[in-house]
């Protein structure tokens, strides 16, 4: 090479910024909203289950009760699965915007993992308990059923302080 060069040099060239289009703004924004509705439906869900209808449905004799959070769980839990699929799918895309995990700051991974242990704990009652639950009330074996309620309510529980954690990591975290 001339000069006495071992190699080329590439110039560096400075390219102006990409303006962002309206179009993946408002797409960004939708994803973003979805994302939030979804948490939304879930933890307000359980919310309203277990810190208001919980309480009041203890004043009903306990065939009519279990039959009750049988139908209740088997209404809720189709919408369960739906959030579960939009708050993923929502999730991994807006990571996705922000360059990835390897660009996201830890309170993103941290909600991440929290949702992935709410998502264990709703499949465990969604394949054990509630099954038991619909199962034993249709049987009429209360104390199966029963049973199985309490163990959902106490996984309700769980998922529900899992959920407020995530929230709160959410607005806390980031600073909002």
């Amino acid at each position: 090479m001339p000069g006495g060069s071992t190699g080329s040099a590439v110039p560096e060239v400075d390219f102006p910024p990409i303006p962002e289009h309206p179009i993946r703004r408002m797409l960004i924004s939708l994803v973003a909203f979805l994302h939030v509705l979804a948490a939304v439906v879930w933890v307000g869900g359980m919310f309203f289950a277990y810190c208001l209808l919980r309480p009041v449905l203890t004043t009903v004799e306990e065939p009519q009760r279990l039959a009750l959070w049988a139908r209740i769980c088997t209404k809720f839990f189709p919408w369960v699965w739906l959030c579960i699929i939009v708050l993923l799918v929502s999730g991994l895309y807006l990571i996705h915007q922000m360059g990835g995990f390897s660009q996201v700051d830890n309170s993103i991974n941290l909600m991440g993992g929290l949702a992935v242990i709410m998502i264990l704990v709703f499949k465990f009652v969604y394949v054990a308990p509630f099954k038991h639950l619909c199962r034993g009330v249709e049987e009429k074996k209360w104390n199966v059923a029963a049973y199985a309620l309490g163990t959902i309510r106490t996984l309700m529980a769980v998922n529900l302080t899992l959920g407020i954690l995530t929230i709160a990591t959410a607005i806390v975290l980031k600073g909002w």
